[in-house]
């Protein structure tokens, strides 16, 4: 836990968040200067140093502050008590949504983080990728009603499956346009009632 960080005050940190969320998303990690970070949070370099030690650190803080967000925000939304797997789905868009109205940059990241190259910080990010998604797929799966599912689909085929098309659509829509959060919500309701008449055991056509 950075101590020095979370000891500013709310929009401090905030504002050094969404601008290395911004900063980073639009650029390699090699083309990410400190500085402009910096600039983009009002404060100076020597300051950014002073919390995080070096572009790495900060990098690998922006990650995990999101899936830890993440799954803090769905947490608190009900999303993994929910017993229900298409109102857990449509409880978590709406979670989400409310996260990129308030960084709205982080999903770009995300993306833009999950395809980086460099051996600076691509093993630490795959690495974990792939603990955030086991650990996403067991709380979202934990509670789920086993028998609202149509027979012989697999559930953990399911969510793999939903993950990986949720993560296409975001995938394009962020590479061709900016994030549009209307937009966002009405795409992803259809997917939602999508993959309810594709999946489950009663559909409702």
């Amino acid at each position: 836990m950075n101590d020095k960080f979370y000891n500013l005050p709310s929009d401090k940190q905030h504002a050094i968040i969404n601008a290395g969320y911004r900063v980073f998303s639009k650029n390699s990690y090699k083309k990410s200067p400190m500085q402009e970070i910096a600039d983009e949070a009002a404060i100076s370099k020597s300051l950014l140093f002073h919390y995080f030690q070096n572009k790495k650190d900060l990098y690998l803080f922006l990650w995990e502050y999101a899936c830890q967000h993440s799954i803090n925000t769905l947490t608190a939304a009900g999303c993994y008590e929910e017993p229900d797997f298409f109102r857990m789905l449509y409880k978590g868009m709406k979670a989400k949504i409310e996260i990129l109205r308030r960084n709205p940059d982080m999903g770009a990241f995300i993306i833009k983080a999950y395809y980086e190259k460099n051996p600076e910080v691509h093993d630490d990010i795959q690495a974990s990728y792939l603990k955030y998604y086991r650990m996403k797929a067991e709380l979202s799966l934990k509670n789920v009603s086993k028998d609202q599912f149509r027979l012989g689909i697999n559930v953990g085929d399911i969510f793999r499956h939903i993950f990986w098309e949720a993560n296409g659509y975001l995938i394009d829509i962020l590479r061709n346009s900016n994030l549009d959060v209307i937009r966002l919500e009405k795409d992803f309701t259809k997917m939602i009632r999508f993959w309810e008449i594709i999946y489950s055991r009663d559909r409702k056509e």
